[in-house]
């Protein structure tokens, strides 16, 4: 009897980190399908972001739903994804995602404390791999700006269009550019963890095509491969 029970025990306890981790890729996965339903119905607004810059960005960013959190006065946190352009250049197709956190200073107060979608423009490789291999302050590792929208992108001023990031917001309907200097952008790894099944880091996932783009960013990644699929940047920015 007591064989019995301690089997049953083993059983349940070998069970628990197995039955937590599909709970946690499924939320993952949920996270995925989240940004990818973001992503187009921002680039699907009228009088959107503009298309010149789409096709001049190595990568975007999606942070769904990102919310005030108790971090400090006006500080918020939300968690997205990552996709950049293939190849060493970023002169390839759409690849794989890599998870990525978002911590702010004051981008709650900005927006009135209200749940937000936020999608950046990276716009050179710089800003691409310093988000890659690490954590990366917008404003002090890598310059940032409100993105211009629709026509207003011909008539943005040189130091927006220089910005190694644009980024925008949607929040109750509002579409708009919004700054988010002071922001700190990271790999998120135990996400990454989560969605592919075992440790990769960002660099492995965008420039060594470690993983295959999984199901739930399937759709997202076509999107984008029909929407921008070729790199309009001047080739010799992309050797930078």
């Amino acid at each position: 009897m007591r064989q019995f029970a301690a089997l049953l025990m083993a059983l349940t306890l070998i069970g628990l980190p197995i039955s937590t981790a599909a709970a946690d890729k499924e939320k993952i996965e949920d996270r995925v399908e989240n940004c990818g339903t973001v992503l187009k119905e921002i680039m699907d607004i009228p009088d959107d972001i503009p298309q010149e810059l789409i096709d001049k960005a190595e990568c975007v960013i999606i942070y769904p739903s990102v919310v005030k959190a108790a971090i400090g006065i006006g500080g918020s946190y939300g968690r997205g994804l990552m996709t950049c352009r293939t190849g060493e250049h970023f002169t390839g197709p759409w690849g794989a995602p890599s998870m990525m956190a978002l911590i702010g200073a004051s981008i709650g107060f900005q927006l009135g404390g209200q749940a937000t979608d936020f999608v950046l423009l990276v716009m050179n490789p710089r800003g691409a791999k310093a988000i890659i291999d690490s954590k990366v302050k917008l404003g002090a590792d890598a310059s940032a700006a409100a993105g211009p929208k629709g026509r207003t992108a011909s008539a943005a001023t040189d130091a927006t269009l220089r910005a190694e990031i644009l980024s925008y917001s949607r929040a109750r309907g509002l579409f708009a550019g919004v700054s988010l200097e002071g922001s700190t952008v990271r790999p998120d790894k135990e996400a990454n963890e989560n969605l592919y099944g075992k440790k990769v880091a960002a660099r492995e996932i965008v420039f060594k095509g470690a993983v295959a783009v999984p199901p739930a960013a399937q759709k997202m990644v076509a999107y984008l491969n029909q929407k921008s699929p070729k790199n309009l940047s001047d080739p010799a920015s992309l050797r930078e």
